[in-house]
């Protein structure tokens, strides 16, 4: 039985819930493992087609636990490696979840927390939350988390944001593309993640996991020779397969196709 990390599913979507309160969901070896199954477990759920990524109490996620962090003190090079390795593959479970991934993002996100947002698809806030890459006031690095966060926010502005350990609000991480919106409050949260898992879910969910699929590997392709030919057989995939061929048909024939639950 997970000890931090629960999963609830309902009406089609599975909500994955850090649920650490009294430490501000601030995540150690236990959650990264628990969350990093959680969403392969999601991801692999016939029955899911979007997945929330959530947490309870006053923040979203502090980041590191001060305890796990008093460990890590004392752990050599060869240690803090795997410890790293555990980390980047918790954030690329959320990243490459088949599934589209919203982060509910609401009070502090800090360090950590704000590559966790950064890893989901898309992320709604609530205009009070705060966002602070913070490590290097402890004389670290924003490392591990620094391809999300850069792919959100840009290299200027990671660039900005890591040096200086400054503080910036929702409108901000909206502004930058950390954040897809911001809403006032968290009933408002609630209503964004509804009616955009209601637009989702209007889509093809092999289409949808084939899209994250193809645009990670775009971003991967340096010439654009590679892109265009992988881009070339992705297309001509989609186009032949089951529920791709159910679509064309559907659009064509003005029906609803067979993914589609009223």
């Amino acid at each position: 039985m997970p000890e931090f990390v629960q999963i609830t599913v309902a009406d089609r979507i599975a909500s994955v819930t850090i649920n650490r309160p009294e430490l501000h969901n601030a995540f150690n070896e236990v959650v990264i493992s628990e969350l990093t199954e959680a969403m392969e477990a999601a991801g692999g759920d016939p029955e899911v087609r979007v997945v929330v990524l959530r947490t309870e109490g006053k923040s979203f996620c502090a980041g590191a636990d001060v305890n796990w962090m008093k460990r890590m003190v004392d752990y050599s090079f060869e240690e803090n490696v795997s410890d790293a390795i555990d980390m980047a593959n918790m954030l690329r479970a959320i990243r490459e979840c088949s599934k589209p991934v919203i982060g509910r993002i609401h009070g502090a996100a800090i360090g950590g927390g704000v590559g966790l947002a950064a890893a989901c698809d898309m992320a709604v806030a609530v205009k009070s939350a705060i966002f602070c890459l913070s490590e290097v006031k402890l004389g670290i690095l924003p490392a591990v988390i620094s391809p999300y966060v850069m792919e959100k926010m840009g290299p200027g502005p990671m660039r900005r944001y890591a040096l200086t350990a400054e503080k910036f609000d929702a409108n901000e991480a909206h502004r930058l593309g950390l954040v897809s919106h911001v809403v006032d409050d968290d009933a408002g949260l609630d209503a964004w993640i509804t009616e955009t898992a209601k637009t989702l879910m209007a889509n093809g969910p092999e289409a949808l996991a084939a899209c994250k699929e193809v645009l990670a590997d775009v971003q991967e392709r340096k010439r654009w020779g590679a892109k265009q030919r992988l881009t070339v057989k992705r297309i001509s995939r989609r186009r032949v397969s089951e529920e791709g061929q159910d679509g064309l048909k559907a659009f064509l024939e003005k029906r609803k196709a067979k993914w589609v639950r009223e």
